[in-house]
């Protein structure tokens, strides 16, 4: 089972939420392999430069691609949803990859995330035992936008 995790990683608060949700895919055994991009951010291109983006945003949107499960953070700044993470939902939405949703804010969450989910979890550990081979269908229990 190829993951993609689809997260904001811009505060120490979010670095440490990925980075434990890394660890409980890690630790999962119906996870063969998943692609965080936080962890795939270098290129031969100086940070942020035009060749950079370009090199990253490709990368990324191929491993959504061949991704059979897309996790994403539903995480905050300034009360919005990380653009990129909805981006990348989306897409998964639009390739009918099955959205497995974390979120452990207590933010309202826009419905077009909320609806386009298959699965939502709101304890990192739950991720460690979930078997993604038979995602469970559970709707989101929070706020909506």
């Amino acid at each position: 089972m190829q993951v993609y995790l689809a997260a904001p990683f811009f505060s120490d608060e979010q670095i440490e939420r990925v980075s434990n949700i890394e660890k409980a895919l890690e630790s999962n055994p119906t996870v063969d392999h998943f692609y965080s991009p936080r962890l795939h951010q270098q290129t031969d291109a100086p940070q942020f430069s035009e060749e950079w983006a370009r090199e990253v945003f490709k990368r990324d949107v191929s491993q959504v691609r061949k991704a059979d499960v897309i996790v994403t953070v539903a995480d905050y700044r300034d009360n919005d949803a990380d653009s990129g993470t909805a981006f990348e939902q989306g897409m998964a939405y639009v390739l009918e990859t099955p959205i497995v949703m974390f979120e452990e804010t207590d933010y309202q969450t826009n419905l077009m995330l909320t609806e386009s989910l298959t699965t939502f979890i709101s304890n990192p550990a739950e991720l460690a035992q979930l078997d993604f081979h038979a995602l469970p269908d559970q709707p989101f229990s929070g706020k909506r936008l």
